[in-house]
């Protein structure tokens, strides 16, 4: 079995595709680092991106520099190292004791590695410099395609959105009609761009279904997809909790909907059977009004830590209560448009498995959790409704 200084010279190199170092063992620093090989000045560079908290700090290394900092790193301060490379591919695991394991695995030689310049443009899947009307009409690009300067940060948000959508099209049928549901689509920047990506590029035969409060944008919305010609774009005044319109969903979306109208979004795609879920909550006051516990008492009695705190126990036990429900569910970050500059995205997917005792366990720590800290979350409650056999 090679030494770590043994592996990493022969992994590190111009055929190097991509290595990233990931379960920080310390509680400062970054928390992951993703390393890529660049072109800089004509030179081949190995750049490391590294993640700490929210931020990304970019630093580009020769060959032996970075197989010092990477033998310096995976000894001090992380737990996984994994690399793949046209030739080669490696784990580094290290222990909590601190025993490195190194395995290795070489495989036929692949294509060779297309190495990008430094400078490389970012690729979106809405393309800067491709005309889209519905992006013209909100104001985000004009008639060539040039994003406008004060809306590339919507842009962006955009894209990052419809990559979330593209991660789940295994998930939707091919074969018929797809109908997703967006409850409190707003503005529907996010809406259109949706129907776009999946019936104009992608040739997905979908119904969308765009649902808000506010009437004057139901209507300009509706103005909207009439004329680029949507003719499967619809846009309808109503509550989420009292939306009965259809009888089953493919997908339910659920963009910055307020408290508890995220849980009765949540339990509607359940009761619907949808088969993905993609959820961004906002203004999660339910649980900061319920939430007590002595031992986090000390904390509790900060009104900005028991308010990011309850929100984060909002989001986790709404994930956990999905899982119990037959979904893989994660938790990831979004570019949030309306609220926080940051914003969690849950995205949950039904399988086919059923739930077992894994799920029957994690539902039971869930509940646990919920007592100790006396909070009832609504969506707790309207699953159990569901479960029961009744309407919500």
């Amino acid at each position: 079995m090679k030494n770590l200084r043994e592996y990493l010279e022969e992994q590190i190199n111009e055929d190097l595709i991509q290595a990233v170092l990931s379960g920080s063992r310390s509680a400062s620093g970054p928390s992951r680092v993703k390393i890529r090989p660049v072109k800089l000045k004509n030179q081949i560079c190995y750049q490391a991106s590294a993640t700490e908290g929210t931020k990304i700090f970019h630093k580009n290394y020769t060959q032996e520099q970075l197989i010092e900092y990477l033998e310096k790193e995976i000894t001090d301060h992380f737990g996984q190292f994994q690399a793949r490379g046209r030739r080669l591919d490696g784990t580094v695991l290290v222990s909590k004791k601190g025993k490195m394991t190194v395995k290795t695995k070489k495989h036929p030689v692949s294509e060779p590695v297309q190495i990008q310049a430094h400078n490389r443009v970012k690729q979106y899947i809405l393309k800067e410099g491709v005309p889209v009307p519905f992006l013209e009409d909100l104001g985000v690009m004009n008639e060539k395609g040039k994003i406008i300067t004060s809306k590339y940060d919507k842009f962006r948000q955009i894209n990052r959105f419809l990559e979330f959508i593209e991660d789940i099209l295994p998930q939707l049928a091919r074969n018929r009609e797809i109908t997703i549901l967006d409850f409190g689509c707003g503005k529907s920047y996010l809406t259109f761009a949706m129907y776009y990506y999946l019936r104009q590029i992608k040739g997905y035969d979908v119904n969308i279904i765009g649902l808000d409060l506010k009437t004057d944008v139901i209507e300009k919305c509706n103005k909207l997809a009439e004329k680029y010609g949507y003719e499967k774009l619809h846009f309808y005044q109503g509550d989420i909790a009292e939306y009965e319109g259809v009888s089953s969903v493919d997908m339910v979306v659920t963009l910055h909907a307020c408290d508890t109208a995220t849980d009765y979004a949540l339990a509607k795609a359940v009761q619907w059977g949808a088969g993905v879920i993609l959820s961004v909550p906002c203004c999660q006051h339910e649980v900061n009004r319920q939430i007590k516990n002595e031992m986090l008492e000390p904390v509790l009695r900060y009104g900005i830590l028991k308010e990011r705190i309850s929100a984060l126990i909002t989001d986790g036990v709404r994930a956990n209560l999905l899982e119990s429900r037959g979904y893989e569910t994660q938790l990831l970050e979004f570019i949030d448009m309306e609220h926080t500059p940051k914003n969690l995205l849950i995205r949950a997917v039904k399988t086919q498995k059923s739930a077992g005792n894994q799920k029957v366990s994690a539902k039971n720590k869930t509940e646990r959790m919920m007592k100790e800290l006396e909070i009832h979350p609504t969506l707790d409650r309207l699953l159990e409704i569901i479960e029961e056999g009744e309407m919500i």
